[in-house]
């Protein structure tokens, strides 16, 4: 099956926390905008966090492990009755 959520969920988590981290550093030196949290940017933080997060789902989804090959199965495809072979 090629369905994979963690591609568009990794993208959607790149381009949010992108927009917030690159929102956090033009108003980095804005001290009312941060007042509540007590001066601590919290766009730049967890935007880039958020990005973070994004680029590892996006890229473990990418990675193509089993798919596409016919030979060898999947781990849990296996019967356990046929021992392999060597």
């Amino acid at each position: 099956m090629g369905l994979d959520i963690r591609i568009p969920l990794g993208l959607i988590f790149l381009i949010i926390g992108g927009i917030m981290s690159v929102f956090g550093v033009f108003t980095h030196g804005d001290t009312a905008l941060y007042e509540k949290s007590l001066g601590v940017n919290l766009n730049l933080t967890w935007g880039g966090i958020m990005f973070v997060f994004g680029a590892i789902m996006f890229f473990v989804g990418r990675r193509k492990k089993w798919q596409d090959d016919p030979v060898t199965p999947r781990p849990w495809e296996r019967d356990p009755a046929v021992k392999p072979r060597h």
